[in-house]
C-alpha cells in the first residue's frame, strides 16, 4: 500500500464514520457552507471520481445521487478512489486536468484527501457528532494551504479566514483558514 492510500484511507475512513453515525433526519441540517444542508457535502465530494477517474479514462461506477442515498452515494465515491489507489497501474496513470499534469495518485494526494479532511469537519459540525480530525493530516493540510493563501483566496473556493486567537490548536486555525466558523 502507498503512502498516499494509506493517508486516503485514514481521512476517508474518518468521513465514513461519521456517514455512518448521522442520525435519522440530520442529513437536511445546515452545513458550515452557506446554503448547504449535511447531505450537499456528500454531493460535493461527488467532484473527485469525475475528475481524477474521469480525467485519466478510468471507468466510474454508477452511484447513487446524495440526495436520494448520501450513505450510497459516499460509499461508491469512496470505494472507486481507493480500488485506484490500490492498484498500482491505475494509481500510476497521468493525465491533464484544470489543475494541471497529474498521476491518479498524485491528484488524489493533491486535490482529494484534504477535501474530504475538510468536509468531515463540516458533516459532523452539521450533524453534531465528533469534529475531530487526524492531527498529521491537519497540521500537513494546514501548512500547505498556509503557503498558497493568496492563490486559495483568488481561486473562489474559499471564504476570508475566520480570526482565532494565537494559542488555537492547529485544527481551528486550519478550519478558520478555510473560511469556516470553528
Amino acid at each position: 500500500m502507498s503512502e498516499t492510500s494509506r493517508r486516503y484511507r485514514k481521512v476517508a475512513d474518518g468521513f465514513t464514520r461519521r456517514v455512518e453515525q448521522i442520525p435519522e433526519g440530520a442529513w437536511d441540517n445546515p452545513a458550515p457552507c452557506e446554503g448547504w444542508v449535511a447531505r450537499d457535502v456528500v454531493d460535493h465530494l461527488e467532484w473527485m471520481p469525475s475528475l481524477v477517474l474521469g480525467g485519466a479514462g478510468i471507468p466510474i461506477p454508477p452511484a447513487p445521487s446524495a440526495a436520494d442515498d448520501p450513505v450510497g452515494a459516499w460509499t461508491v465515491i469512496d470505494g472507486a478512489l481507493q480500488r485506484v489507489l490500490d492498484d498500482p497501474e491505475l494509481a500510476a496513470r497521468e493525465f491533464d486536468s484544470p489543475a494541471g499534469h497529474f498521476t491518479v495518485e498524485r491528484a488524489i494526494a493533491t486535490l482529494c484527501i484534504g477535501d474530504v479532511l475538510v468536509h468531515t469537519w463540516d458533516l459532523a459540525r452539521a450533524t453534531g457528532l465528533d469534529e475531530t480530525l487526524d492531527p498529521d493530516e491537519v497540521h500537513g493540510l494546514f501548512l500547505g494551504m498556509e503557503a498558497v493563501d493568496q492563490l486559495l483566496r483568488d481561486s473562489g473556493q474559499y471564504g476570508p479566514k475566520v480570526e482565532v486567537p494565537d494559542d488555537a490548536d492547529e485544527q481551528t486555525k486550519l478550519i478558520a483558514f478555510s473560511g469556516r466558523q470553528p
